[in-house]
């Protein structure tokens, strides 16, 4: 007879509206997203990413005197450690650039005193480099694997002034820069996310802050998650123009296709990011002579209404975005992580605070009662 087991709960598939934890840093509710209750309109419009940074770590954003301190803080982290060198030149150029970042990161953690250390102000230590160098590490690859010398960043500059320069050695405008740290405000948490999730797993063991965001790392990778915006600059440039749009669409339905960009588990009325990005993707595609790419974005979103009653996420035109500011489409996804590890170590530091192991069941299925027969006779 097959042994009886209570299950508290029904089974949802992906977890959809199970409630995992009880956290102040972001929500969704409706079409609003809030970090510690400023609206991400409100952040994106007066708010710095370094803002945002302190917001979500420390619950409040800064005074002037408490920014300068974080600022002075990740500046002091943003250059890599000597021993990063030597993985630059030894490590393989020709592969997926998360998987690149995933390595670096489990590098730095052998070289930081503090990475199996989890006192608070070991682990805000820690938080604070990796938002740091996630971006220097990113701009360094895209040089090596350029045969460029990576360049040193600029301690008294932002992260987003860093990057951008850090790809091309040229000095970024100063409405450039506001438009990037734009989108690393607009990504920097999402409530419980599946990358987030995966960070709240890894650290719920007592596991360092290191293995948690290296955990991250590895789901936001997944095309369904980070990289969904490198798949949605493709799709574009696949259907080449605005009268292609129909056709395209229409051989993806026939075929069952998934129409990147579009849907969202959370959202079902319209996403606050997306909004704002598509605003910010019909000014740089115009500046940047790839208008044609926000005119396809454009019909797709209209097309897709209207035939299936789905609406822009944000990964649908922050790929134009990121496009028109000059970032080469394999780092979208990278460059999503330099920002979302402000959410994750907020989130790792916040389960630390009252941790409880996450131990979820699951429902088996399996049969019951099988005997195992001699090898001979299988």
């Amino acid at each position: 007879m097959a042994p009886q087991e209570e299950y508290s709960g029904a089974v949802d598939l992906g977890l959809e509206g199970v409630v995992a934890c009880s956290t102040s840093i972001s929500a969704i509710a409706g079409t609003t997203l809030l970090y510690r209750g400023y609206t991400i309109e409100d952040l994106a419009e007066h708010a710095s990413f370094e803002e945002v940074v302190h917001l979500l770590w420390h619950g409040r954003l800064p005074r002037r005197a408490e920014l300068e301190q974080l600022q002075a803080q990740l500046g002091a982290s943003v250059a890599l450690p000597p021993e990063a060198r030597v993985w630059l030149l030894g490590l393989p150029k020709r592969v997926h650039p998360m998987d690149f970042l995933h390595a670096v990161v489990a590098g730095l953690s052998l070289h930081d005193p503090d990475a199996n250390v989890l006192t608070p102000e070991a682990n805000l230590n820690k938080a604070m480099r990796l938002a740091a160098r996630i971006g220097t590490i990113v701009a360094a690859y895209h040089r090596a694997r350029s045969g460029l010398w990576p360049l040193e960043p600029a301690a008294k500059r932002s992260l987003a002034w860093n990057f951008l320069r850090g790809l091309d050695d040229r000095e970024p405008s100063e409405q450039r820069v506001r438009d990037f740290d734009v989108c690393l405000v607009l990504h920097a948490d999402h409530e419980l996310n599946a990358s987030a999730f995966s960070a709240r797993v890894t650290s719920s063991t007592l596991s360092g802050i290191y293995s948690s965001v290296m955990s991250a790392i590895g789901t936001l990778k997944g095309p369904l998650h980070g990289g969904a915006n490198e798949a949605v600059i493709r799709m574009l440039r696949e259907i080449g123009s605005v009268d292609q749009v129909d056709a395209y669409l229409e051989e993806s339905f026939a075929r069952h296709g998934k129409v990147m960009g579009f849907g969202h588990r959370v959202y079902k009325e319209g996403d606050p990011r997306a909004r704002i990005l598509k605003r910010m993707s019909e000014r740089l595609t115009q500046e940047a002579g790839s208008f044609a790419l926000y005119e396809i974005s454009e019909r797709l979103e209209q097309r897709m209404a209207e035939r299936k009653g789905l609406i822009p996420n944000v990964d649908f035109y922050s790929a134009t975005v990121y496009d028109a500011l000059g970032i080469p489409e394999d780092l979208f996804t990278p460059v999503f992580a330099m920002s979302r590890v402000a959410g994750w170590c907020a989130h790792i530091l916040e389960q630390y605070a009252d941790n409880r192991i996450y131990r979820p069941r699951g429902r088996y299925t399996g049969p019951h009662g099988l005997l195992v027969t001699p090898l001979e006779e299988r």
